[in-house]
């Protein structure tokens, strides 16, 4: 972890705020894809001299900043419907996908030593299930000795993407969470244990120092924080674990431009290897934006971080677009926003 921060100090992004030198492209939104935009930016500026200024401030965060236009650019887990794109006048794109997983912290128990359905899943964080030996974990995961320990949740405590995509797919296995607490950037969450946490990184450091917890993150932040994942039972009934292996699986048969804006769900996606809350980080841009050189330098960050950024987010467990889908987004999204 101190890696990743002395990165994120070297580089310029905040996860908090805006630091204080001027940087040359502003940001803000989503703390899902904070590691790898990091990298990239770390990259980019090594090569073109060009700063990043990213704000990790979650998804409904970088909504507000780019309606608000104070960054060139806006980004967000939880895609805006193609009515409210043009109501405000934006474009939306996926910049990259990547995983949220189930993160625990119970002693004697590491990575992909628990196992879990999304049902049982659904329980634990409605306080169904409340304690980590109850009879339904118990039988999924047999020849364990689970203990008599209270389970806490942990939730963001901010408007998130992340959350959206959690309780998208929570809502899609689950008609008792559908019905109870739905799906949404921000939810109620029913668990009496419940504890929320800012940001992917706020949820991380709250499991990690509580003992019988489970929450939420994505991918890149249990890695680095070495936290331990459940193996989670996809849709064709095999426990998976998230990687940029069963992420892409997940992935392989979008139609993005199926739905307005991009905005797709891909969540519990058919597919043996298929990890079942795969999701994409999406960029919000104005089609007419008030700092159109600021606009260009977005474009060609991005346009960049696509061709030669595919290795770096590998290595961080993130999946990078396909050229075909990429170059389709210049086509049929970048055409559309005024720069010159």
């Amino acid at each position: 972890m101190l890696k990743f921060k002395s990165l994120v100090a070297a580089i310029g992004l905040s996860a908090v705020a805006a630091t204080t030198w001027a940087a040359d492209i502003t940001g803000a939104g989503a703390t899902f894809p904070f590691p790898i935009y990091a990298k990239w930016a770390e990259a980019y500026k090594k090569e073109t001299g060009t700063g990043l200024n990213y704000q990790s401030i979650g998804s409904s965060g970088g909504i507000r900043q780019i309606r608000a236009k104070t960054v060139a650019f806006g980004a967000t887990d939880a895609p805006l419907s193609g009515a409210d794109l043009d109501k405000d006048g934006l474009v939306q794109f996926p910049a990259i996908i990547g995983g949220t997983v189930p993160v625990f912290n119970l002693d004697g128990f590491g990575k992909g030593e628990l196992r879990v359905t999304g049902p049982v899943l659904a329980e634990m964080f409605m306080g169904k299930i409340s304690k980590w030996n109850d009879p339904k974990l118990a039988a999924l995961n047999p020849g364990k000795t689970l203990p008599n320990q209270t389970i806490t949740v942990v939730h963001r405590a901010d408007g998130s993407g992340t959350t959206f995509n959690w309780t998208d797919y929570l809502s899609t296995v689950s008609k008792d969470w559908l019905d109870t607490v739905g799906k949404g950037a921000a939810v109620k969450w029913p668990a009496p244990t419940s504890v929320g946490g800012k940001g992917n990184e706020g949820v991380a450091a709250n499991v990690t120092r509580t003992k019988g917890s489970i929450g939420y993150v994505e991918y890149a932040y249990a890695k680095r924080n070495n936290i331990a994942v459940m193996a989670l039972q996809n849709k064709a009934g095999n426990y998976v674990m998230p990687d940029d292996e069963t992420f892409a699986a997940a992935a392989a048969g979008a139609d993005w431009f199926s739905v307005p804006g991009m905005g797709l769900s891909i969540v519990d996606q058919p597919g043996a290897k298929s990890y079942p809350v795969t999701t994409a980080s999406f960029i919000l841009m104005y089609k007419t934006p008030a700092d159109k050189a600021q606009s260009a330098e977005v474009l060609k960050f991005f346009d960049w971080s696509f061709k030669n950024g595919k290795k770096m987010a590998l290595e961080l467990e993130y999946v990078p677009l396909p050229d075909a889908l990429t170059n389709q987004i210049r086509q049929r999204v970048w055409n559309q926003i005024v720069t010159k």
